[in-house]
């Protein structure tokens, strides 16, 4: 955090600026206090605790359970990005310690949460336990902001928009600000994410009901919110194929592999956000493949097999999306096909 520069991750204490720089800005005006209700766009899903070093973990838990729109993936991510887990560090403007506080922002939210007998950005307890008083905070702000109108987006989104740029920003765009800075630094969040999110995920033994040429890719029977076909597409305004289904789900429900097959790809891209490629190999003469889209989470890997309902990641809403969705894609020869007659739809 910095109101003049960027995270100190990658810096080294004393030294100088080093490979990544992440900007961030701090702005009062955000009060203290509970967080309402409106679970839209809440960041779903357990803290795998692998990358956390285990030091820091109980923070984390703990600020991660705050409040239900930031959780402990939320924390974890935005302190890899602030300071790469390395406490001590100071940047050049003067932000410190894991969560880099600005000395201004710190007076506001720092408390003795270790009971140490003394409030210190660089004690990581009373560090940890502020970024998520903050970020609560902030989560708080734009709910209000949606509830009267003012503000469009889901309320993880916007949250990490106001930790970037101010809530300020957020309210006179109505959304995430056009600020190159601020929308690669929820990108990068969100797609951080996926490593610090635990998911469960079964051996892959469903099947593919008869009649059918792959399972759903989501459990039950979820509407279809866009099909396959020519439509404006909603976020830039252009008349282009929309090249899978989408369906209307919540945030954080598992995602199921339609087919047995090996993982091409698994990764963020800018579109598609935490996108997964499964290859299925030859049907019918054709190569096909399935893709999943938009996720929160991914949970697994390029070269690992999969089964017919192995969990390949948790419905999100990152990349160019509009809410929590999941956005299905059949290939076939590496062009897109309509999904729809291949699950059943």
């Amino acid at each position: 955090m910095s109101e003049k520069g960027g995270s100190a991750f990658a810096w080294l204490a004393g030294g100088t600026v080093a490979l990544v720089v992440v900007p961030v800005f701090l702005f009062a005006g955000v009060g203290a206090g509970g967080v309402g209700p409106d679970m839209a766009g809440v960041s779903g899903g357990v803290l795998n605790p692998k990358h956390v070093p285990p030091e820091y973990l109980p923070w984390v838990l703990k600020a991660g359970s705050m409040c239900p729109q930031i959780t402990a993936p939320v924390i974890a991510a935005q302190i890899e990005a602030e300071s790469g887990w390395v406490n001590g560090l100071t940047s050049p403007v003067g932000a410190q310690g894991l969560s880099q506080f600005m000395p201004g922002t710190w007076v506001t939210w720092g408390r003795d949460d270790d009971g140490n007998g003394r409030v210190d950005p660089l004690d990581p307890g009373d560090a940890i336990m502020a970024q998520g008083r903050y970020d609560c905070a902030l989560a708080k702000q734009v709910e209000g902001y949606k509830a009267r109108g003012d503000a469009n987006g889901p309320t993880l989104d916007l949250t990490l928009a106001s930790y970037n740029a101010g809530p300020g920003a957020v309210l006179k765009y109505g959304g995430i600000p056009p600020y190159q800075e601020t929308q690669g630094y929820v990108v990068k969040i969100k797609a951080a994410m996926a490593k610090y999110t635990a998911i469960s995920s079964g051996p892959g033994t469903g099947t593919i009901p008869a009649g059918q040429r792959l399972a759903m890719p989501l459990s039950g029977n979820p509407p279809v919110t866009s099909p396959f076909g020519m439509r404006v597409h909603p976020i830039t305004g252009v008349r282009k194929l929309h090249s899978g289904m989408d369906f209307g789900v919540k945030q954080g429900v598992p995602i199921l592999a339609a087919k047995e097959g090996v993982v091409t790809f698994a990764g963020m891209t800018a579109g598609y956000g935490n996108r997964v490629i499964v290859s299925h190999g030859s049907i019918g003469g054709k190569q096909i493949a399935t893709t999943y889209n938009h996720m929160s989470a991914i949970n697994v890997s390029k070269g690992q097999s999969v089964g017919v309902g192995t969990v390949v990641g948790l419905v999100g809403s990152t990349g160019y999306s509009t809410g929590a969705h999941l956005h299905f894609e059949v290939q076939e020869n590496g062009q897109y096909v309509n999904p729809a007659p291949w699950i059943g739809k």
